[in-house]
């Protein structure tokens, strides 16, 4: 039997396409909730594209459930996971998320990390501020630095590094208090994110926590788990982000065995099921500290370094064992820069010269919708700038 997948996301990360081509390449059937104009759209692996609405999203989402009639539903970012939660329909979400009443406190970061530190997980101090005049008192425990961070928020939006009271007081007031509906109404009309306009007629209910600061450079872990066991795992060190608390655009593959450790107790735990993140920050010492956790599918999940470090397949076999075989290894070179990722946040970005290039040579219709207009390949502006260069790129072609 072929594994059904249906992916669901309400941003335009290309992470998205790049997980629909992973759980194509073991032979599953793959469909997507997209919304209008996301690169996925133009993928060749997915099989089907349905509609994402962000006014009615409980009701595009029902649709797209009741078309593809999925094996598994991969939740690419927090609002799809948060949607897909509130589905009525208990044995898809069960095998798809495991048990589902332990996300309350995944979404949370406070919660989250005090079962984290319960389980023996190195993680940093963290508690709620739910007014400003609580702050003080927060920090005295937490102590200075410390971060500000946003339940639900997501690509290094609603964080905050805070170095006196000053600056916790106003970081606070930004965070915590939701735009004015004129204001929302507005964003929705730049951004083109029809998000916006439902903030506007509904305020979501924020909750801002403070966790103290840990100095030291990010890491991150992807991890597939079936009923409470972790299947496969992928993890990484940071070299370049996007922006400040930003994604990850040039990562180094990492081997750890705290990563795994951590992955494993809080699958245990929670009883997971599907594909989960984690975020760590790498100490001076060399230790990691874990920060937050997604609970859902991250951009490393779509990688592939072989048995027990393939997400896609190890989720796919919980649901069919007729699949085709494993996947090539994605590169022996252990440092990979993002695309588009790290050509956006630098077209002459050092890092082309040395790391493996993640572009999409076998996808050639996400590789256009990726690249702006009038853009020059990436094959091109990286065989411009060396022969090594020119060479990891003409290697990922090859695979």
């Amino acid at each position: 039997m072929t594994p059904r997948i249906l992916l669901t996301t309400t941003m335009h990360w290309p992470s998205a396409a790049r997980l629909a081509g992973a759980f194509a390449g073991i032979g599953a059937r793959v469909e997507a909730l997209l919304p209008i104009g996301h690169v996925a759209n133009k993928s060749r692996f997915v099989a089907a594209v349905h509609d994402y609405d962000p006014m009615f999203p409980a009701r595009a989402l029902k649709k797209a459930v009741r078309r593809a009639e999925p094996d598994l539903v991969v939740p690419c970012d927090d609002r799809a996971l948060a949607q897909f939660l509130a589905l009525d329909a208990v044995p898809l979400l069960d095998r798809s998320l495991g048990r589902t009443e332990n996300y309350p406190a995944l979404v949370s970061r406070c919660d989250l990390i005090a079962e984290a530190r319960a389980l023996g997980i190195r993680a940093p101090q963290t508690m709620q501020v739910p007014r400003e005049e609580d702050l003080e008192q927060a920090l005295a425990c937490i102590g200075l630095p410390a971060v500000l961070k946003v339940d639900g928020s997501w690509g290094g939006d609603g964080v905050a590094v805070v170095r006196n009271l000053e600056q916790a007081r106003a970081a606070w007031r930004r965070l915590a208090v939701s735009p004015s509906p004129l204001r929302s109404m507005a964003r929705a009309m730049l951004r083109r994110d029809m998000h916006f306009l439902r903030d506007a007629m509904s305020p979501p209910q924020i909750t801002v926590s403070l966790q103290r600061f840990v100095p030291g450079t990010p890491a991150t872990s992807a991890f597939a788990c079936h009923r409470g066991h972790v299947l496969a795992a992928i993890h990484m060190d940071v070299l370049e982000v996007l922006h400040a608390n930003g994604p990850a655009t040039v990562m180094r593959r990492a081997w750890s065995s705290e990563m795994d450790d951590a992955a494993a107790a809080l699958a245990a735990r929670f009883g997971l099921c599907g594909l989960h993140g984690l975020d760590f920050v790498r100490d001076a010492s060399g230790r990691v500290h874990l920060v937050e956790m997604n609970p859902r599918a991250t951009q490393t999940a779509a990688f592939a370094f072989g048995p027990g470090h393939d997400l896609a397949a190890a989720l796919a076999a919980t649901v069919s064992p007729v699949i085709r075989g494993p996947r090539p290894v994605l590169t022996e070179n252990p440092v990979i820069a993002l695309f588009p990722q790290e050509w956006r946040r630098d077209p002459d970005s050092p890092w082309l010269h040395c790391a493996y290039a993640d572009v999409p040579w076998d996808d050639p219709g996400v590789l256009r919708a990726c690249l702006a207009p009038g853009e020059a390949s990436p094959q091109r502006r990286v065989e411009h700038r060396s022969p090594v260069a020119a060479l990891t790129v003409h290697q990922a072609s090859a695979r």
